[in-house]
C-alpha cells in the first residue's frame, strides 16, 4: 500500500501536531487581533471579565465594513413647480463597488519594478509542513526572478495572530497563513487588502475549489483570504475491532444513530472496552458541535450564519443543540463513549485507542494528522496495530448526508506594505493556489486539496487511487454550499465561544443528570454577552 514518502519520524507526542495547531489561541486573555488595529485599534473582544491590557488604545466607534453600497440620500430637495423643473439635474444613480472603501490590489505595479521584491510569509505549522511549504517556495522562487519569498515560522497560530498585530507595520510580513477562527476579527481589523480585489484585478478564477473552502474566508459580502491547507474531522477506527465485533471493516458509521449501534455491538462483543474515545477541547468538541447545526442545515448564529455582517445572537439552544447534547449523553452514560478530557494535540484519544487494557474503537479527530498517525503506528507505537489497521471514515453526524466544515487556514495580505509588496504576495498565492501546487502540497501534507482539478494530477491523483483513506476528507467537503449554515460561523469572539461551548459539553459528562436544556440556554447566554461585548468595543 502506497503512502506519502516521509523523511521524518514521528513520535506519539507528533500525532495531532497539525490538529493542535488549528487550535491555537491568544493566551494572554486579551486579543491581540483588536489590540493591533492600525487606524483605531478597539479593546477586548474576549469575553467581557478580562481586562483589557493596561496600554491599549481606546476603542473606536467606526462601524465594521459593509458592503460597501451607499443609501440614497435621504435629505432630499422639495419638489419643485413641474414646469420649472430642470431635467438635466436629474441624478443617476450610480453603483459603488463594495471594495471602494478597502485598500486596493494592483498586481501591475511589479511591472515596472527591476529589483526583485522580497515577501516573506508567516506561518505557525509544525516543522514537517514547513519543510513542504519551503518546498513550493524554493520552486516559485527558482521560476522566475520578480519575487523571491521566504518563510517565517511563528511555532503556532497564536504567536502567528499575536505577533503580527503587537509588531508596528514595518515588522509585519507581506503574507499571513492565519485560521478559520479569525475571520471576522481581520476583515474588520482594517489590516488587510481584501483576496477579492487581487481576483477582481488577474480575473482569477475560482470556479474549481471547494465551495466549502473558498466560502470560509468570506465575510460581509467580500472574499478576504484564499485557503490553502485545508482539512476537516474525519473518523478514525479499529478494523480489527470491527470484525471482532462482526462488522464491516469498511462500512463505519455515518450517523449517530449507527454510531451508537456499532459502539454497542462494540463493547457488548467484548471487541473494546468502548465503542468510541470523545473529549472536551475547545476546538474539538466544541468545534464538533459547530460542525453538526451546519450538518443539519441549522444556523448557529444569526446574520446568516454571521457571514453576511455582524452576528448579534448565538442560536444554538434548540431541538438541535439538544439532540447534539442528548446524543453525548446517552452514549457516554451507557459506557459506550470515553472522555479523555482536553484531548492536548490529540494524542491521549489515540493512546487510547492503542490502549493494550481498556481500548476505544473509534475516534474523530482532523484529516489532516492521518499520515502522522498512520506512520506513527507503522513505527511500532500503537500496541501491536500498524497503519493498515486504521480505517478513514465521514464524520459520524445528526444526517445521512456525509459533509462538514471546513477547518486549517488561509492566506491573507496585510495592507500598509505598498502596492508592490501586495501584488508580490499575491503572485505568490496564486502560484499556490494552482492545481499542481495543489496537489503536491496534499500529497505531502495530508491536507486537503482547495480545487478539484487537483485530482487529475499527480502525486494526489495517484495517492488517492491508491490509499482512499486519504480522500475521505475530500470527499465531505466537496458537497456544495446550499445554505450559509453549512458554513463555519463568523464571529468576532469565536475562540471564547467555542470554549463556553467546550465547558457546557463537559458538564453533559460530568453531571450525567444535569438538565440539558439549561445547560444550552445559559450556554448560549453566555456566548450572547461575548458577542455583545464584541460587537460594541469594536
Amino acid at each position: 500500500m502506497q503512502r506519502m514518502n516521509r523523511t521524518f519520524s514521528l513520535r506519539v507526542a507528533a500525532f495531532l501536531t497539525v490538529g493542535a495547531l488549528v487550535a491555537t489561541a491568544c493566551s494572554d486573555g486579551n486579543s491581540a487581533i483588536d489590540a493591533g488595529r492600525d487606524d483605531a485599534p478597539a479593546a477586548e473582544p474576549a469575553p467581557a471579565a478580562s481586562d483589557p491590557a493596561d496600554d491599549a488604545p481606546a476603542a473606536d466607534d467606526t462601524p465594521p465594513a459593509t458592503d460597501g453600497a451607499g443609501e440614497p440620500d435621504s435629505d432630499e430637495p422639495e419638489s419643485g413647480d413641474p414646469a420649472t423643473s430642470d431635467p438635466a439635474e436629474t441624478v443617476t444613480e450610480t453603483t459603488v463597488s463594495p471594495l471602494a472603501e478597502y485598500p486596493a490590489c494592483t498586481p501591475t505595479a511589479l511591472d515596472g519594478v527591476d529589483e526583485t521584491v522580497d515577501v516573506t510569509l508567516w506561518i505557525g505549522l509544525a516543522a514537517p509542513l514547513e519543510e513542504a511549504l519551503d518546498s513550493l517556495a524554493d520552486e516559485f522562487n527558482a521560476s522566475q526572478d520578480q519575487v523571491r519569498v521566504s518563510i517565517e515560522n511563528q511555532t503556532d497560530y497564536e504567536n502567528t495572530i499575536d505577533n503580527y498585530f503587537n509588531l508596528g507595520v514595518g515588522e509585519r510580513p507581506e503574507l499571513l497563513l492565519a485560521p478559520e477562527f479569525v475571520v471576522q476579527a481581520f476583515a474588520e481589523s482594517d489590516t488587510f487588502v481584501p483576496v477579492q480585489a487581487c481576483m477582481e484585478a488577474t480575473d482569477f478564477a475560482t470556479d474549481e475549489f471547494l465551495p466549502r473552502a473558498i466560502e470560509a474566508y468570506s465575510y460581509d459580502g467580500i472574499q478576504w483570504g484564499v485557503p490553502f491547507n485545508v482539512s476537516s474531522p474525519v473518523l478514525f477506527y479499529n478494523k480489527l475491532a470491527f470484525e471482532a465485533a462482526g462488522l464491516d471493516p469498511d462500512s463505519p458509521p455515518l450517523t449517530f444513530d449507527e454510531l451508537e449501534a456499532t459502539s454497542r455491538q462494540i463493547v457488548d462483543s467484548g471487541a473494546a472496552t468502548y465503542g468510541i474515545v470523545v473529549d472536551v477541547g475547545r476546538d474539538s468538541a466544541a468545534g464538533r458541535f459547530e460542525q453538526w447545526f451546519g450538518r443539519s442545515s441549522v444556523p448557529f448564529v444569526d446574520q446568516g450564519n454571521g457571514r453576511d455582517g455582524r452576528a448579534t445572537e448565538a442560536l444554538f439552544a434548540n431541538e438541535t443543540g439538544l439532540a447534539i447534547l442528548t446524543h453525548l449523553r446517552d452514549m457516554n452514560v451507557e459506557g459506550l463513549s470515553f472522555n479523555v478530557g482536553e484531548n492536548a494535540g490529540g494524542v491521549p484519544a489515540f493512546l487510547k485507542i492503542a490502549d493494550p487494557q481498556e481500548a476505544g474503537a473509534m475516534t474523530v479527530s482532523t484529516s489532516a494528522a492521518i499520515s502522522q498517525v498512520l506512520d506513527a503506528l507503522d513505527d511500532g507505537l500503537g500496541n501491536g496495530l500498524t497503519g493498515d489497521d486504521i480505517g478513514v471514515g465521514f464524520l459520524p453526524g445528526p444526517s445521512d448526508q456525509p459533509a462538514a466544515q471546513v477547518g486549517g487556514a488561509a492566506l491573507w495580505i496585510p495592507a500598509d506594505k505598498g502596492d508592490v509588496a501586495s501584488a508580490a504576495a499575491w503572485k505568490f498565492v496564486e502560484f499556490l493556489s494552482l492545481a499542481q501546487s495543489q496537489s503536491t502540497w496534499a500529497a505531502e501534507t495530508g491536507y486537503v486539496p482547495i480545487r478539484t482539478d487537483a485530482l487529475d494530477l499527480d502525486p494526489i491523483k495517484s495517492l488517492y487511487e491508491d490509499d482512499p483513506r486519504f480522500r475521505v476528507s475530500f470527499d465531505q467537503l466537496v458537497a456544495p454550499v446550499t445554505d450559509p449554515s453549512q458554513t463555519r460561523p463568523a464571529l468576532g469572539p469565536q475562540r471564547e465561544v467555542r470554549q463556553v461551548i467546550a465547558d457546557m459539553i463537559a458538564a453533559v459528562y460530568d453531571d450525567p443528570s444535569a438538565d440539558l436544556q439549561q445547560l444550552l440556554d445559559d450556554a448560549e447566554s453566555t456566548s450572547n454577552s461575548l458577542i455583545r461585548n464584541y460587537n460594541e468595543l469594536n
